[in-house]
């Protein structure tokens, strides 16, 4: 170190104005400043940078700062600037000249911290210049991108551990808000933080209400907007998953009040007059695609909407972890159909090319360098295709890419981690997708996710889980008579056992299908809210594979209900959309046109069931012949095979195999023994 190491508090007061550390924090900074290298998982909002700052002051010297956008390394490096410490940074928007000053000024000792995105350590000679006068701490901002199993791969993070070493015996410390227990070990192994600290704290918020509702894609818009008319719900930030709906949603909710798009296709000055605009209030709601938040800091946001479904639950956690910073009440809608599922799909198939593509391209290099064009101009392939598996064999090892752009064999090993990967992707979004199910604490069930087991089995109090009295994109009802039917059927069924799987216990009450599968489980969440009854997530193996199913049981309560009690509510699909959301439920039930009690819908409104294809309407009118000749073979009805919903399901999903099949709604390990063969050769026929 260059000079004495200053005491945390002295520097926290001094420099920073604080009086005292939040919780936490003092811990950490003691053990970079220690010398020891670091792992810290800290929510957005909860004081992440000051552990990496403080340090640095304290240990004098200069900090390297490791970010991964411009935005987030613009809004850090101003605020340590207002505080009259000495900032360079490096990135795209600067030109060459600016940068070379940058340079100059950290090999001259003028600098305390000099940001730099990821990209810059592979141009040549950059690692060599920084090694010259070696910094005195290393930040890595936002490290889950360094995980191959993260929710933000990058490659030029997976590249990091291979330059940090030039650049020690200088402490790295490393910052996410968002890692599961396998990513944090990945992000220690690809930087060889081998004698790591390890900080996992704080992931529950104690103000942050969180729903997740189903609607149709082409009704979010409008629900979005009726939702923040409200003064009280604004300023919000509302995720949209490209930048067409960003742009269409900011105008539908621009006719109400100020709103503004946000996305990487605006230039860079439209970008920051709109942070500045939604800071300084503006603009009250920005609806942007996931680049816009990091690192901006804007603690009254009172609401964050999702206004598709996320690809995993690492990034919807730290988006909505904007909201509410200032410790006020603030609430997080979800809005989710069956046809998010068909988007990720879509987006799987884009971003990880099938395996023989990426042979083909490991087949064509040499040992000598050769432009990436010169390649695939060889290989006769589509320029997307062909960058998206080159990108993914280069973070695998198997393609190695210099900074021109040249393109050299790499090892033979990239095709286990690179399959490995794949799942995990696909696993993410099936993770998500439960998690949109409610069969628990919204909070708890983040919480557990995150590895904080001594603190994931409290409950919230203020979810659409454990209060849908208070939900405010939904409107609740009591049960029918046909659903109070069922809970006592359940309780009986289930009273004195460990519990069954909900495809058995759904086929033993409902042989005939009298009630669907999805609002025969929305009934058991129902249930586990009321707290009588519990659901988890289990596997069975079965010929190699690992089936993942859903168990329930009854809590003690449970056991000892005699009579269905008044509290338990179900969504009504009929009041997500037009209905004012402040209201309490309805005290009756829906009648149907028959005057009976109708049966709840957990089915995605019709505006989702967009037209056929003309492959998928051939392929509906094959499984509907192969249905009725299945059903008259055994003497049943054709809903015993599987209902209409289930069916379009498996027309518009096209499952190829035994795994693909039985992650369709309806579809149990017995129904997909006994017929999955022949599904999935109808489906793979076309």
């Amino acid at each position: 170190m260059n000079q004495a190491v200053r005491a945390p508090i002295d520097v926290l007061r001094q420099v920073f104005g604080f009086p005292d550390f939040r919780a936490n924090q003092e811990e950490v900074c003691r053990a970079a400043i220690s010398g020891r290298d670091v792992l810290l998982v800290m929510p957005t909002g909860a004081g992440k940078s000051l552990c990496y700052q403080l340090p640095a002051l304290a240990r004098g010297g200069t900090a390297l700062v490791v970010s991964p956008l411009i935005a987030l390394m613009e809004d850090q490096s101003s605020k340590l600037a207002a505080l009259g410490l000495r900032v360079g940074r490096i990135h795209s928007g600067l030109d060459r000249e600016a940068s070379r000053a940058v340079c100059r000024d950290y090999l001259d000792g003028n600098l305390q911290f000099f940001f730099l995105a990821p990209e810059r350590l592979r141009v040549p000679g950059f690692v060599e210049m920084l090694a010259k006068r070696k910094p005195n701490l290393i930040a890595i901002d936002e490290a889950h991108c360094i995980s191959g199993w993260g929710h933000d791969f990058r490659p030029d993070y997976r590249l990091l551990g291979e330059s940090l070493q030039a650049l020690r015996p200088a402490p790295v410390i490393a910052l996410t808000a968002t890692a599961t227990p396998v990513v944090q070990d990945d992000i220690l192994n690809q930087l060889h933080l081998k004698n790591a600290a390890r900080f996992i704290h704080g992931f529950r918020r104690k103000n942050l209400a969180i729903e997740a509702v189903e609607v149709s894609k082409p009704r979010r818009a409008q629900l979005a907007r009726e939702l923040l008319t409200r003064e009280e719900r604004r300023p919000a930030i509302v995720y949209a998953p490209t930048r067409k709906e960003a742009e269409e949603t900011a105008r539908v909710l621009g006719e109400a009040f100020p709103a503004a798009a946000y996305h990487a296709g605006l230039d860079p000055e439209t970008r920051e007059r709109i942070q500045r605009h939604f800071i300084e209030g503006a603009v009250q709601v920005v609806v942007a695609t996931i680049a816009f938040g990091m690192g901006i800091d804007k603690a009254d946001v009172r609401t964050v909407i999702h206004i598709a479904l996320p690809a995993a639950l690492e990034g919807y956690y730290q988006e909505i972890g904007r909201a509410g910073r200032d410790g006020k009440p603030s609430r997080t809608i979800l809005m989710h159909s069956y046809a998010d599922r068909r988007t990720h799909d879509f987006f799987y198939q884009r971003d990880y090319p099938e395996l023989d593509i990426l042979d083909r391209i490991v087949k064509s290099l040499k040992a000598e360098p050769r432009p990436a064009d010169e390649v695939r101009d060889a290989l006769k392939m589509d320029a997307e295709v062909f960058g998206k598996a080159l990108d993914k064999l280069a973070a695998h090892g198997g393609a190695v890419i210099d900074f021109e752009g040249n393109v050299t064999r790499g090892n033979t090993t990239w095709r286990a981690p690179y399959s490995a990967q794949s799942s995990n992707r696909q696993a993410q979004v099936e993770k998500m997708m439960r998690f949109t199910e409610g069969a628990r604490c919204r909070m708890a069930a983040l919480i557990e996710h995150f590895g904080d087991e001594e603190d994931s089995g409290r409950l919230c109090g203020i979810c659409d889980f454990c209060a849908p009295e208070q939900a405010i994109a939904q409107v609740f009802r009591p049960l029918t008579d046909l659903e109070q039917r069922t809970v006592m059927d359940v309780i009986r069924t289930l009273r004195g056992t460990r519990g069954s799987s909900v495809g058995k216990l759904h086929k033993q009450l409902f042989p005939r299908e009298q009630m669907d599968r999805d609002e025969f489980e929305t009934l058991l969440v129902s249930l586990a809210r009321g707290g009588y009854a519990t659901m988890e997530e289990a596997t069975f193996e079965t010929d190699g594979r690992t089936i993942p199913y859903r168990k329930v049981g009854l809590t003690s309560e449970g056991e000892e209900l005699t009579e269905t009690p008044p509290e338990l509510l179900l969504p009504d699909a009929s009041g997500t959309e037009t209905q004012d959301r402040s209201r309490k439920p309805a005290r009756s039930a829906k009648k149907s046109s028959s005057g009976k009690a109708a049966a709840p819908s957990s089915a995605a409104p019709a505006d989702d069931e967009t037209p056929f294809s003309p492959a998928e309407a051939e392929r509906e009118k094959r499984l509907r012949a192969w249905r009725s000749g299945e059903a008259k073979k055994h003497g049943f009805p054709a809903f015993r095979i599987f209902g209409d919903k289930t069916l379009r399901a498996i027309v518009l999903e096209r499952p190829r195999t035994m795994d693909d099949l039985l992650q369709i709604s309806g579809i149990g390990p017995e129904k997909a023994s006994r017929f999955g063969t022949e599904i999935c050769s109808i489906c793979t026929e076309g």
